[in-house]
């Protein structure tokens, strides 16, 4: 949490930069300007346009692998909305939950559908920042 705390620094101050203001002003307009999320957004897009190139076949093996498909046992209404597997809770509980194969689950499963069943990748990630432009700014 502290390096997001020190990355959100950083951000704010080129924000600052770009803009010829001092140091106290404040930075969330100025991020909005500019149409940058902040830290943890940035963090859960590239997670999610990640487990988006795993379910299509566009990502490496070695992380697809990790991602699969929910398929219930029996037929439900729920079965065709795009959802993944959430595997058992990880045994080592400081490291084992920022796992790619903890956390992409749970924030792919928290997607509304629409954005899940995007029919490309270029248009996952323009619904995609905008959702997280929006819970960043508008919330």
């Amino acid at each position: 949490m502290k390096q997001i705390q020190r990355l959100q620094a950083v951000q704010n101050a080129a924000a600052r930069l770009i803009f010829r203001k001092r140091k106290f002003d404040e930075v969330t307009s100025l991020l909005k300007k500019l149409h940058w999320l902040p830290v943890s957004q940035r963090i859960m897009y590239k997670l999610l346009v990640t487990t988006y190139r795993c379910i299509h076949g566009l990502a490496p093996s070695y992380l697809s692998r990790h991602i699969m498909s929910y398929v219930p046992t029996r037929s439900l209404r729920s079965q065709n909305l795009g959802r993944i597997v959430v595997p058992p809770p990880a045994r080592l509980v400081h490291f084992g939950d920022r796992a790619f194969c903890q956390v992409a689950p749970k924030l792919w499963n928290d997607l509304d559908s629409s954005l899940r069943l995007a029919p490309s990748l270029t248009s996952f990630k323009r619904l995609l920042k905008s959702h997280l432009f929006d819970l960043a700014f508008n919330h």
